[in-house]
């Protein structure tokens, strides 16, 4: 049996145009605002959703800003209704959604947490029950007697979770709020969600932390624009949503840089002279060797500049000579988003003496493994004398990112393994 359902569910918004209805009247004899306005004035926040979650399974919804994730579980909640389609759900609800929601800050702690109690369905013996599990779960013995307008954000926030969790919902929705305190708190917030999950209780969940998803949920949403682009397995959810976002990263990256080389381009050959190692994003170079298109090449040979921590990635690079030339070097050099320098490298450090180079000429450098940790990188590619005398030279022109799932820090992740003696043992999965 199923304890959230949602069948063919769109909710559609009226968008803000300074045209508003004099008085309720006036809007009520419109007879239906929405099927007056023209699809301009709309904005569908969900279009034909579906989806079951069954009691006592917990259920992820992920998704970018504005996907419709939080409108999703304001159905559900209750607090909006569908403009068409159905909601049904089974049980005792408690939000996670907007915390501390009808919280007096005139008045103390204490006083609000019964308030708040009795909002979401609780008596006032049943608070009084549970008054002081709520007050050490939110860490705030000392001050549940001070006004709320003397607390922090983040004990506002702590109190209004610790009296939701304790409602004893048959059905919890949780919004984005395990960043309610420090990292202990948070690892409080994660074993009460696994209490829940022991306990046989239903959780619908709209996070960004895909690691939780994949962690806690037995079956994951993914929506985009309001639409679900797919549901089921979580690994398999979250997969194609962040291939996805790959692919939109893919876009925006290789725009950035196509924009990047026709500025630098426009500009003009700068003097031959420049100091190179002063000098910031741009090109500059007598082009008598000049480079007409650079690529960043996947495992596939295809063009990208998307790769994953350990992936191998190629970098072609396109020359043309004017005349043949005796003396030439090919550089290349590796930036992160700061500026540091985390490789560079060139063939005549490399001991390559070169011989001739005449017309068009094609140049590939192969990293086997890029041993990167996430995030963005600029790339330097050069074709200079060996004195340093540049013919053309591209500074942090080209960029690509480094993605993975393991968020460790610094520049270099290193091949590495662990080892452990018999009596350090790690839970499964871990």
């Amino acid at each position: 049996m199923n304890a959230i359902e949602l069948a063919n569910v769109s909710k559609v918004y009226r968008r803000y145009s300074g045209k508003q209805f004099a008085t309720l009247k006036s809007a009520l004899l419109q007879r239906s605002i929405l099927r007056e306005l023209r699809p301009n004035e709309t904005f569908p926040a969900l279009t034909d959703v579906s989806f079951a979650v069954a009691k006592g399974a917990t259920y992820g919804v992920i998704g970018k800003n504005g996907s419709g994730k939080s409108t999703a579980l304001k159905l559900v909640a209750g607090i909006t209704k569908p403009t068409s389609g159905t909601v049904r759900v089974d049980g005792r609800i408690s939000a996670l959604i907007e915390l501390g929601a009808g919280f007096h800050p005139e008045i103390s702690g204490r006083e609000n947490v019964y308030i708040n109690g009795i909002m979401l369905g609780l008596s006032k013996r049943q608070i009084q029950e549970r008054f002081d599990a709520i007050v050490d779960f939110a860490e705030m013995r000392e001050f549940i007697d001070a006004p709320v307008k003397t607390y922090s954000s983040g004990m506002y926030m702590r109190l209004g979770f610790a009296v939701a969790i304790h409602v004893d919902p048959d059905v919890l929705l949780v919004d984005e709020v395990l960043a309610v305190g420090d990292e202990g708190f948070t690892h409080k917030c994660l074993d009460k969600f696994s209490e829940f999950r022991r306990r046989n209780k239903t959780i619908l969940l709209v996070t960004h932390s895909l690691n939780l998803v994949e962690r806690f949920c037995d079956e994951a949403l993914w929506l985009d624009a309001g639409r679900a682009m797919a549901h089921g397995d979580p690994k398999r959810v979250v997969g194609a949503y962040l291939t996805a976002v790959e692919q939109g990263e893919e876009q925006l990256m290789a725009a950035t840089t196509e924009k990047a080389v026709d500025t630098s381009a426009a500009a003009g050959p700068a003097d031959p002279t420049s100091n190179m190692f002063e000098a910031t994003e741009g090109r500059w170079g007598s082009r008598e060797i000049e480079i007409t298109d650079v690529t960043f090449l996947g495992s596939d040979q295809r063009p990208a500049h998307i790769f994953h921590t350990g992936d191998s990635m190629a970098i072609r690079v396109k020359v043309r000579a004017k005349k043949a030339a005796d003396d030439f070097v090919f550089g290349v050099g590796l930036f992160n988003a700061d500026g540091v320098c985390c490789f560079g490298t060139n063939t005549y450090l490399e001991e390559m003496n070169p011989e001739e180079l005449s017309g068009e000429a094609e140049v590939t450098f192969t990293i086997d493994s890029l041993d990167l940790v996430e995030g963005t990188y600029k790339v330097d590619v050069a074709v200079h004398k060996r004195d340093g005398f540049p013919y053309d030279y591209h500074r942090l022109l080209y960029t690509f990112r480094v993605k993975s799932r393991t968020h460790d820090v610094g520049i270099y992740r290193p091949r590495h393994r662990w080892q452990f003696s018999p009596n350090v043992r790690f839970k499964p999965g871990a």
